[in-house]
């Protein structure tokens, strides 16, 4: 009798509801749209169910083609918590939730295994074979209107490049966006040259042709070294690094004036088919003739090295050891001495962007080396912990035989 009567007890305890509210760009996020609208009405569904509403989980501007999204993420993992605090997730829509019909079912039934329920405002939601086969309908209804307006966009997008103008992303560095025309509410923009970075811009190829007047011409090192010790900075504030410097000594927008839209996807990162690119007119800043000799320099200056392997090169703490001054990682130098090698760890942000960005520190690669074998040594490979790992082994090698 007593347990019958804790049974009832605990049926009527309110459900612990969580909101996840999404809108799919920044633009409506800023905007403050749609996420005011999805409070309101989930929380009024959510008191007339009887639900405590515990949390919300806020995504601005984040596309639900897949999970790679901060804020889902965190839900998913609070909901496997042993502690976890909710019951329910209430989306306005399952739209709001996923837009790919196999991984929002496949992740609504492992929620489903933890006690979670996923329960949509507007569309029928429960176990019913019915209503599930409903459910699975709308999810491959909304991957399928998803793709259609991402074609429709990325249409869009080609055919105002072809007209000349800018579709969005930051520009290069030298140029700004400013504006061409309006169309109803819409702004289209072309690019223009912003006459403080373009100066920048032709110092950087001065420097790296013919040097300050006091020098000979720099390589890109030299450059970054040289513009962060006279104190010059990106656009950003950061201190110029050798990669965005050659970025900029290759990037042939500056002489020919044409800038290529859609080389690659933007969402995977992969080429696109090179008859889809489209050339925007964009003013020039650099002479070709200039532009031509610093690509014949560059290129023969290429070392032709070959690329660091982090993972299983040759240097033991390559990716691993850093800076303590900077927090860059450090690299590995040498130097030749009476016919024998000495190797160190050197510190990569004083040799990529010079001293003034840090003094740089050169430790013995042998010495450090040494420190970290013996210190693992002493830490991991005591004679309990030995024996442990001989046994799983024993235990594998039981197992496959």
């Amino acid at each position: 009798m007593t347990f019958s009567s804790s049974k009832t007890a605990n049926s009527v305890l309110p459900k612990r509801a969580v909101l996840y509210l999404r809108v799919s760009t920044g633009r409506q996020a800023a905007g403050d749209v749609s996420l005011p609208s999805q409070r309101d009405l989930n929380r009024r569904y959510c008191e007339a169910q009887g639900w405590d509403v515990v949390d919300e989980y806020v995504e601005p501007g984040a596309s639900a083609t897949d999970d790679r999204r901060p804020v889902f993420q965190r839900m998913l993992e609070d909901a496997k918590a042993a502690d976890r605090r909710f019951d329910v997730i209430c989306v306005h829509s399952f739209s709001r939730f996923y837009r790919n019909g196999a991984e929002m079912e496949l992740t609504i039934r492992k929620l489903r295994k933890l006690g979670i329920e996923v329960v949509s405002v507007t569309q029928p939601t429960g176990n019913d074979p019915a209503q599930e086969l409903m459910r699975q309908i709308i999810g491959v209804f909304d991957e399928y209107t998803s793709r259609e307006n991402g074609k429709n966009v990325t249409r869009a997008m080609r055919e105002s490049a072809k007209q000349g103008f800018w579709n969005g992303a930051p520009p290069p560095l030298g140029y700004r966006a400013v504006e061409a025309e309006r169309r109803g509410a819409k702004i289209k923009k072309k690019l223009d040259v912003d006459p403080v970075e373009a100066e920048l811009v032709r110092l950087i190829f001065k420097l790296y042709l013919e040097g300050d007047g006091t020098t000979g011409p720099l390589g890109v090192k030299g450059v970054a070294s040289w513009l962060n010790t006279n104190g010059y900075r990106t656009r950003r504030g950061a201190t110029f690094g050798v990669g965005p410097l050659h970025g900029i000594l290759t990037n042939r927008c500056y002489a020919t004036g044409k800038w290529p839209y859609g080389v690659r996807n933007a969402r995977t990162g992969e080429l696109n088919d090179p008859a889809g690119i489209v050339e925007i007119d964009i003013p020039t800043i650099i002479p070709l003739p200039l532009f031509e000799n610093v690509q014949t320099r560059l290129t023969g200056n290429n070392p032709k090295v070959t690329p660091p392997r982090v993972v299983n090169g040759p240097t033991l703490l390559t990716g691993l050891a850093v800076c303590a001054t900077c927090g860059s990682g450090m690299t590995r130098s040498g130097t030749t001495r009476r016919h024998k090698r000495y190797s160190y760890y050197s510190c990569a942000g004083c040799k990529q962007r010079g001293r003034s960005v840090c003094k740089g520190r050169n430790v013995p690669m042998e010495k450090l080396d040494t420190l970290v074998i013996e210190g693992m040594a002493d830490k991991l490979l005591v004679p309990q912990r030995v024996s442990r790992i001989l046994e799983g082994l024993i235990e594998r090698h039981a197992e496959k035989d």
